[in-house]
């Protein structure tokens, strides 16, 4: 059987641009959370077109509660809430999936091509691996090839495809927002459909190769806190190394010991 897995956010979702348009309960959610659901539907069928027989959908947003089932294909399993797991927003994730997909990112902490971009909480100012700004879809990337899978393709806003492009040339990314101050240029929501579906398609009929990521052989991860106490508590998992009151180190030749760690210390 031939498996696809299939990572979704929504700051990354085509049209979004504000934080109530993120959170369940708002005001601005449903229609977004809706457009998410919808570019998950557009990848699957895209993947389901190129012969995968099935895809593991991970809703990885907040609650990770977000998307609705009924609105995926039969051949589309999907992962709600939160196990607590290292793997986090890849969780469902091993060797045995021909390949990987993150729909919905957004830029990282620190960087201004998205009003929405963050890295995995509102709590980190910015966060570096081996001295490069680090965004979650990043993370996911490292996750995947971890795990021995390529990442084939990537949706969400300019700068974070532009990021995606730059770690794995042969991904294929689907910038459907650019961000401009506080403000969002998106393309119209049909037009991000078709563009997904065609390119998870077209990356489920590359060679795995030319996606696979090569994992570096040491990680030094810092990572800056908004607020102070927060890096004080942290600082005391085993490894970490507090950099100054707001800022904290942890170095590993293992990639899961790094996810450890942000799974216990952001």
């Amino acid at each position: 059987m031939k498996k696809l897995f299939i990572s979704a956010d929504i700051e990354g979702s085509c049209g979004i641009a504000a934080w109530d348009e993120t959170e369940k309960g708002k005001a601005g959610y449903d229609p977004f959370a809706a457009q998410m659901n919808r570019e998950v539907a557009a990848a699957c069928e895209g993947a389901l077109e190129a012969g995968i027989d099935l895809v593991l959908v991970r809703d990885a947003h907040d609650s990770a509660r977000n998307l609705d089932h009924f609105l995926l294909p039969p051949q589309a399993q999907l992962v709600r809430g939160w196990a607590g797991d290292p793997l986090c927003m890849m969780s469902g994730l091993d060797g045995s999936f021909h390949a990987a997909v993150m729909t919905g990112c957004h830029d990282a902490a620190g960087t201004g091509s998205n009003p929405l971009s963050h890295t995995m909480s509102l709590g980190i100012v910015w966060m570096t691996l081996n001295g490069e700004t680090l965004s979650e879809a990043e993370i996911n990337a490292y996750t995947a090839a971890y795990c021995g899978v390529p990442v084939i393709a990537v949706t969400g806003d300019s700068g974070l495809c532009e990021r995606m492009k730059a770690l794995i040339p042969g991904c294929q990314t689907v910038p459907v927002n650019q961000g401009t101050g506080g403000a969002v240029i998106s393309i119209h929501p049909e037009l991000a459909l078709r563009r997904i579906r065609e390119a998870v398609r077209q990356g489920c009929l590359m060679d795995r190769e030319d996606c696979l990521l090569r994992l570096p052989g040491h990680f030094r991860l810092d990572v800056r806190y908004r607020e102070h106490p927060r890096a004080f508590r942290s600082g005391f998992y085993p490894g970490v190394r507090t950099l100054d009151s707001h800022t904290l180190r942890f170095e590993s030749d293992d990639w899961y010991e790094v996810l450890r760690m942000m799974e216990f210390c952001l």
